[in-house]
Parts: C-alpha cells; sequence; structure tokens
C-alpha cells in the first residue's frame, strides 16, 4: 500500500473507532498496516464511483504460523456488510491461498449473524474465545499487601533485545501472534507513539531476565486506560507467583501515570489466569470470538 493508501484507510478506520468507541484493528494488524508492504501482508479496499474515499477494508497479515485477517466496514454501509464482505473475503482467501495456504484465525468483536454468515461462506467455525478484563485503579491495599513485591527494572532499548526475544518466544511458542517475534517485529513496536521503554518492566533472578509486564496507555479513552500488553514468564519459572507480581506491578505503573482503568486480555480457557485476575479484581468487560479455518495451498503456485 502507498501513503496514500495508509492515510485514507486510516481515516475509515477512525470514522470506526468513533462511531463504535472501540479501535476496529488489534494492535498486530494496525502496526502492520501502519507499515505496510511488508512480506505476508495485504491490505485490501473498496470504493464506490462516487466516493473519494475507501468504503470497506480488508486486511490479511501473516503471523506465527498463521495468518489474522480483518474486515472493517464504514458505519455508512452497513447495510451492505454481506454484499462488501463477500467481496473481500473471497480476495483475501485468493490471496493467502496463493501464498500457500494456513491456519486462519478471524477475531470478532461480540460477532453477529452477517459475521456468522460470511465466516461459514470461508469456511471458518467459531474456535476460541477471549475476555476482556477491567479493574479500576489504584488497586486495593489489601490486593497489593497480598501480592508478593519482587524487583523489577525498566527495559533498555539495545540492551535487553535479545533476552526479551527469547523470553516471549519461549512463553508464546505456540502463540499465533505473539510467538516467533524477530528483532523487527519489535523494533515496530518501539517505534509507535505510545512505546514507553519505562513501562516494559522486567524482572531477573541471578541476573536472568524470567519474566515481564508490558504496559500501554490509552490517551484516546474518556479515562485513561492502562493496558497490560504482553506479559509472560519463563516456561521454567512457572508456578512460583510470578504471574500475580508482574501483573500487580504493571498496574501499580499504569496507576503512577495516571491510569484510572486496567485492562487486558486473556483466553476464555485459561481458568488458572482468570482465577488469578479475578483476585486481584479484574471482572469481564465484553467477549471476543475468534472463526478459524484452514486455507488450502492453490494449485497455480509457482
Amino acid at each position: 500500500m502507498t501513503s496514500q493508501d495508509i492515510a485514507e484507510v486510516t481515516q475509515l478506520l477512525d470514522a470506526v473507532e468513533k462511531a463504535d468507541s472501540r479501535k476496529p484493528l488489534n494492535d498486530h494488524l494496525l502496526i502492520d498496516l501502519h507499515h505496510g508492504g511488508r512480506t505476508g501482508f495485504a491490505g485490501l479496499t473498496v470504493y464506490k464511483p462516487d466516493t473519494k474515499h475507501p468504503i470497506a477494508y480488508c486486511q490479511v497479515s501473516r503471523g506465527n504460523d498463521s495468518w489474522a485477517l480483518d474486515l472493517v466496514i464504514n458505519p455508512q454501509h452497513r447495510g451492505e456488510t454481506r454484499e462488501l464482505g463477500q467481496d473481500l473475503l473471497t480476495e483475501a482467501i485468493r490471496i493467502i491461498s496463493n501464498q500457500g495456504g494456513g491456519q486462519l484465525q478471524w477475531w470478532l468483536f461480540e460477532p453477529n449473524e452477517t459475521h456468522r454468515f460470511l465466516a461459514s461462506q470461508i469456511n471458518l467455525k467459531p474456535l476460541r474465545d477471549i475476555l476482556q478484563l477491567r479493574v479500576e485503579l489504584p488497586l486495593s491495599k489489601k490486593v497489593i499487601a497480598d501480592t508478593k513485591s519482587i524487583s523489577i527494572t525498566p527495559f533498555q532499548v539495545g540492551k535487553d533485545d535479545n533476552d526479551w526475544l527469547a523470553v516471549n518466544n519461549r512463553a508464546f511458542a505456540l502463540h499465533p501472534a505473539q510467538g516467533g517475534w524477530t528483532h523487527e517485529t519489535l523494533l515496530t513496536r518501539q517505534a509507535e507513539p505510545w512505546f514507553d521503554a519505562q513501562g516494559l518492566l522486567l524482572h531477573h533472578i541471578d541476573e536472568q531476565l524470567v519474566g515481564f509486564c508490558w504496559t500501554k496507555l490509552d490517551r484516546g479513552s474518556d479515562s485513561l486506560l492502562g493496558e497490560i500488553y504482553v506479559i509472560a514468564v519463563d516456561p521454567n519459572h512457572h508456578k512460583k507467583g510470578l504471574g500475580r507480581s508482574l501483573t500487580v506491578a504493571g498496574l501499580n505503573h499504569l496507576t503512577s501515570k495516571g491510569a484510572t482503568i486496567g485492562m487486558l486480555y486473556v483466553d476464555k480457557n485459561n481458568f488458572a489466569a482468570i482465577a488469578m485476575y479475578s483476585k486481584i479484581g479484574f471482572s469481564t468487560h465484553h467477549q471476543e470470538q475468534a472463526f478459524v479455518g484452514e486455507i488450502s495451498p492453490s494449485t497455480m503456485q509457482s
């Protein structure tokens, strides 16, 4: 995509965010759009003869051994979602097939019947659910007192990159978006305007990185929303209570930056994590669902 294409799609995303009070693309897809043109990325747009800006957008991005997809329709044209969606998704599947196929995931915010219809047209079935959890900040004194305090140091760009990537990729070895990160992937996040190295908290044992809590501030919301963007503990150090300690450390950091609400995402079937977050004070804000399928490779590949 050209810089003009990216600017026009960004205008569409802004209009949708204003109408829905939430970002239409997740961070992984949005960052791929900002760096449009990389291997494994395709952005598809729909214009009408009397419009100067896209009324619909579909994006595919290759992740860790799988593909992610999303579909965005201008609020004024949502009555045409089936027609526009079928055309865009058909082209998206063709692109993925020509690139060797593979698993495809389409995450949807509280999917409706139109979403389910479109997913079925490209043979995607509901498979995974994630919850967005929120908690009021600051945390209660009891929660903080009941949490083991651990040593925390801020991330240093250039110095901690290799250690962070090693822990992240071990912790998310099977995750389609967060696993398999490279230095290039990390650099794209560090280039984002929201990145703050002071908000990427590291925990070491015997000078070895064993866990981290990466926080992020969303200054576009009415209340300052503080997100636990990524949190992980090295698999060799599980069951030591580090997840709770890192979570509380991250929330305390967000509080110090003025956040009044803490937020994170968790798999609906990750009962242990949900139980731990509940004890800290988190509750479910909304649910999102992934429609998943296997795309066959094209027989026309060279």
